[in-house]
């Protein structure tokens, strides 16, 4: 078997400069679905925290205890190093600049990987790296480790729900890896459906492993609102989808403007090679 070019491949630079320009514009209509979404969610969570802390403040005054209340409400005030405002404003910031790192990331994968993507398509490859970075780095944490508002979380265990989720992602972009690999497996010539299935099986041997080796981590009150908490789960995972699923969008739209980006093309066996 032989390769022939089918195209040129343009510069790495090219390509990191869309990465970040569609990274730069995910990240900004991310922040504007967080903030429509997300942000209510915050506030009635940031709400319940406020009005334990003051049950938990007049407490001591109702004992007789007026000092220690003052102290406990000063020291809650404190509390708040950023306004909210001020926070509001990060958001956009905090996801433009996740999008740009993310960005920059998809097209140096794409860069790095294309040629072994068996696929004559440029603009299917790179939504394909953007859904493979959908699907291990949001999807499989979400499922073990959903995120959880600001008023839920001991911050005694922040090291190990840090070390724990950054584990799952690991095992998410693993079980990617596994599922290329083992689509690939099987004799040439097979039906497309035992490709799809040894894919699928091995990506859930990975994932059910790695979700029975890592602790679970269940830190949510039994007094704060169901509703409240899924809701302000699937808004975060509604932002992590647009992210995505605009980077990949845009990083293909921008990489068409460059023209066919094809890799070197595997010739059969039976095509001749003119001299």
């Amino acid at each position: 078997m032989s390769l022939t070019p089918a195209g040129t491949a343009p510069g790495y630079g090219a390509l990191l400069l869309r990465g970040l320009l569609a990274g730069l514009i995910a990240g900004l209509l991310a922040g504007a679905f967080a903030y429509t979404f997300g942000e209510p969610k915050v506030e009635a969570a940031i709400a319940i925290e406020e009005a334990a802390s003051h049950a938990e403040a007049a407490a001591p005054a109702a004992a007789g205890h007026a000092q220690d209340s003052a102290t406990a409400d000063d020291h809650h005030g404190e509390d708040a190093l950023v306004s909210r405002n001020g926070q509001k404003g990060g958001l956009f910031l905090a996801t433009a600049l996740y999008g740009v790192a993310m960005g920059g990331l998809l097209a140096t994968a794409y860069a790095l990987l294309r040629r072994r993507l068996r696929t004559a398509h440029d603009s299917r490859a790179a939504l394909g790296l953007a859904g493979a970075a959908l699907l291990g780095l949001v999807l499989v944490p979400f499922v073990k480790y959903p995120p959880n508002p600001p008023a839920v979380g001991d911050p005694a265990t922040i090291d190990q729900r840090t070390i724990s989720y950054l584990s799952v992602v690991v095992i998410g972009l693993v079980a990617v890896w596994a599922a290329v690999l083992a689509s690939r497996s099987p004799r040439v010539g097979a039906p497309e459906w035992v490709r799809a299935c040894a894919g699928l099986g091995a990506f859930l041997v990975v994932v059910v492993v790695g979700y029975v080796l890592l602790p679970n981590i269940d830190e949510v009150p039994s007094t704060f609102p169901p509703s409240l908490l899924w809701n302000f789960r699937l808004s975060s995972l509604g932002t992590q989808v647009t992210m995505w699923t605009v980077l990949g969008l845009a990083f293909t739209a921008l990489l068409s403007r460059l023209g066919p980006v094809r890799p070197a093309v595997p010739r059969e066996p039976s095509e001749s090679v003119a001299v």
